[in-house]
């Protein structure tokens, strides 16, 4: 798949849940709400970025209506206070949906945004059509080591109890490449919402991503729409183990395991999301 850069995109505002949410807005077709990781956003400085969809807006553009918002918190997306949960964050999609009048959407999600789509799925299950869940299933395990992971990324420590922005950067100062990704996303965050809001935003992220959502695998059954699992071989949060499970208890699912990838969106995982939804969404009317 090649991959461009140069598709246009149109940014908005929408007043949803008490907040206005960020949302870019690519392509035509079939509405497909598009949900990034954390400590990403929409911004398109994170085109390059491994973990982030803004590589293929335009990609997904020519497939569908993409409609991609700002996770509360981050990006553009003000927050008013308070904790961010992972319901709050189901509570702002399906009011974004509602507002912009979209009729079962496609929904697609990497990392925090996949487990998002993926509680929306339990809680709604009529409310979307089909739904891709890359990487996103890892916190629906109560024991799940990807909660230490949190609390070491964001703590400075797998027993931490609260989120220490110094520690994390010194964390992510451990490579190159892993620096110059937290540099951007304090750029990003202090760029939409002041200087210093990457401290907040990292304080908001730990509360939500070192617990559990108050979901289990389990509750991927009451899921109706056509829903895939998709993971890499060699995913740190998500273990290939965990993506059976969750494919096993659902009621209509799909599973791909994607050979030699990490935590990483690829191209192949994006003509795999592309092929799923094409495939199954129609299905899901």
């Amino acid at each position: 798949m090649d991959v461009q850069t140069h598709v246009q995109t149109g940014t908005r505002a929408v007043h949803a849940n008490g907040i206005d949410i960020h949302v870019v807005q690519a392509g035509r077709g079939e509405p497909l709400v598009l949900l990034h990781g954390g400590l990403v956003s929409t911004n398109p400085k994170w085109a390059g970025a491994p973990i982030a969809y803004a590589t293929y807006m335009d990609v997904l553009a020519q497939h569908f209506h993409v409609i991609a918002p700002d996770t509360r918190a981050s990006g553009r997306t003000v927050h008013p206070g308070g904790a961010v949960t992972f319901d709050q964050l189901v509570d702002d999609v399906l009011a974004l949906v509602d507002v912009l009048g979209l009729d079962r959407p496609l929904i697609a999600g990497f990392s925090e945004g996949a487990l998002t789509a993926t509680i929306l799925g339990i809680r709604s299950p009529g409310s979307v059509r089909a739904i891709v869940s890359h990487a996103g299933y890892d916190m629906l395990n109560p024991q799940a080591r990807s909660f230490h992971m949190m609390r070491q990324m964001l703590g400075g420590s797998p027993d931490a109890v609260e989120a220490d922005p110094d520690a994390s950067a010194r964390f992510f100062g451990r490579s190159d490449q892993m620096r110059a990704m937290f540099e951007l996303m304090k750029a990003d965050e202090d760029e939409g919402q002041g200087e210093g809001h990457w401290k907040q935003y990292l304080r908001l992220a730990f509360d939500r991503t070192t617990r559990s959502p108050g979901y289990t695998f389990d509750d991927l059954r009451r899921i109706g729409a056509p829903t895939l699992i998709l993971v890499g071989d060699r995913d740190d949060f998500c273990s290939v183990e965990e993506a059976v499970t969750s494919y096993r208890a659902l009621q209509d699912g799909e599973l791909a395991v994607l050979p030699d990838t990490g935590h990483l969106i690829t191209p192949a995982g994006i003509d795999a999301t592309i092929d799923f939804l094409t495939r199954r969404g129609a299905s899901g009317r």
